[in-house]
């Protein structure tokens, strides 16, 4: 790769509700800076479009690959396929004001979509016969089908900002039609060593295709580890991710707009409590990358270009202890696992569960223990914390096992050594008639959770941010630049 002075090059990434937006892209993403070269963006799929393709990420309803991993003769994956194609040519038609450039977009999809099918129908005939099994070639299914929706994106992004003057160059990490996949640093040197990034500016697809798999171990968390992978090898000044909201002190859909305050700065530690959240500034393992790099990530709102956004850092602390974020889930689950057996003899029981839980693929986002007690805390549906709890009583037969709904709210901040924190926390809820079911602190002090019935959960989110936010802070950023 070309060599760009590590104090001017930028790699940032554009997501998909952003890149649905192609005007606000434009002018306030790629033409807002005064020089739109000496960058690397990393885009998206279009809003929605890897949900027609995998499945809907927050209902489950299947997409194309989950039509065809059922494998079942009355699940239409062809016809899911081609409406996929449908919605692709229409978002090209709301794009594209040059005929020739709609006909070349759309041919462009069209014959990835076409070999697409034809290798799915291909695949479906051979595993037909016993020797084959579908099973063994799904997840290379999944990231055939993932990597359409990046072409697509990056492919429009590039056309759009050449018709508009910008030496623009598609960077196709999909390895369509490759031969043999590539160590993901190797793809990324490889597609980018010719580049001159004073006077081009490269789209590249989020997805890439490589020996690593990304999407075995990120699923669609794939785009942020291509993302940093780039910043790393390109020894970026900073990284950027553009989104359609500022990272800010609460939900403003639970707290109100006029409430939340924007977080001006904050550190990779505060940003993996929030992944852990569900709420994810960026992957842990994507920022994992830019941290031990030294590499700062800012996260801007693509709607208001001139705000600054969030620099998050390895070193910041803020100048004085502070509540910074209240953020929460909604919906949890509380496994209780009660045997009078267990005094004395806790790894073992632990060693069981943790067994059992990533056989299960639970997704546990916390747990605590007393003398006879473990309650897990697990962000899964009913089905599979009966089934955890089935799996457990069979291994674990003298404990008594119960489920239970909650909610969880967390208190965070980079430095919460706050005198008598916990009992202004505690004492916020209690005024509300809010009943506290479990509460857990660490050592670090950057974040303070409370379990709550989840019929509390917006009262709660509310409560919190009221006291120990808006009035704890001035209006604006919670940090400035």
């Amino acid at each position: 790769m070309t060599q760009e002075n590590n104090s001017t090059l930028s790699v940032e990434k554009i997501g998909g509700t952003s890149m649905s937006e192609y005007a606000s892209v434009r002018d306030n993403i790629i033409l807002y800076a005064q020089d739109p070269y000496h960058r690397v963006f990393v885009v998206s799929a279009y809003s929605g479009v890897t949900d027609l393709l995998l499945e809907q990420k927050k209902t489950g309803t299947p997409g194309v690959y989950g039509l065809f991993a059922n494998d079942d003769v009355d699940a239409n994956w062809q016809a899911a396929l081609e409406n996929v194609a449908n919605t692709l040519n229409e978002i090209n038609a709301t794009l594209f004001n040059e005929p020739a450039q709609l006909v070349e977009a759309n041919k462009f999809i069209n014959r990835r979509i076409l070999e697409t099918e034809q290798l799915l129908t291909y695949l479906q005939d051979l595993c037909s016969h016993g020797h084959f099994s579908l099973e063994s070639h799904l997840l290379t299914v999944r990231e055939l089908l993932a990597s359409l929706g990046e072409a697509h994106s990056a492919y429009n992004l590039t056309s759009l900002l050449q018709s508009e003057g910008i030496n623009a160059k598609f960077i196709d990490l999909t390895g369509w039609q490759a031969n043999e996949p590539m160590a993901l640093d190797d793809m990324i040197s490889e597609n980018l060593k010719e580049i001159d990034f004073s006077n081009t500016l490269p789209v590249v697809t989020g997805y890439s295709h490589c020996q690593e798999n990304l999407m075995q171990t990120y699923d669609r968390g794939y785009s942020e580890m291509t993302f940093s992978r780039i910043a790393v090898l390109l020894k970026a000044s900073e990284a950027v991710i553009h989104k359609e909201y500022h990272l800010s002190s609460a939900d403003p859909r639970l707290v109100g707009e006029e409430q939340v305050i924007p977080i001006g700065r904050t550190n990779y530690d505060i940003a993996d409590q929030l992944a852990n959240l569900g709420m994810e500034a960026i992957h842990p393992r994507a920022a994992k990358g830019l941290r031990q790099a030294n590499i700062p990530l800012r996260i801007k709102n693509t709607f208001e270009p001139d705000h600054q956004g969030t620099l998050i850092t390895e070193e910041y602390v803020s100048d004085s202890p502070k509540v910074e974020i209240i953020a929460g889930m909604s919906r949890l689950l509380a496994v209780e696992i009660f045997d009078q057996e267990m005094m004395g003899n806790r790894g073992a029981y632990e060693e069981i569960i943790q067994e059992i839980t990533q056989r299960l693929q639970c997704d546990v986002i916390n747990k605590d223990f007393n003398a006879n007690t473990i309650t897990l805390y697990i962000n899964d549906s009913l089905k599979k914390a009966s089934r955890l709890s089935k799996q457990l009583q069979s291994r674990l037969d003298t404990a008594s096992i119960q489920t239970s709904k909650v909610a969880l709210a967390s208190a965070m901040g980079s430095d919460m050594r706050i005198k008598g924190f916990l009992a202004c926390a505690v004492g916020t809820l209690y005024k509300q008639g809010i009943n506290i079911e479990a509460i857990h602190q660490n050592t670090r002090q950057v974040e303070m959770q409370f379990f709550v019935n989840e019929n509390d959960f917006e009262k709660t989110i509310k409560a919190l941010h009221t006291n120990l936010i808006e009035t704890q802070s001035k209006k604006g950023a919670i940090c400035e630049h």
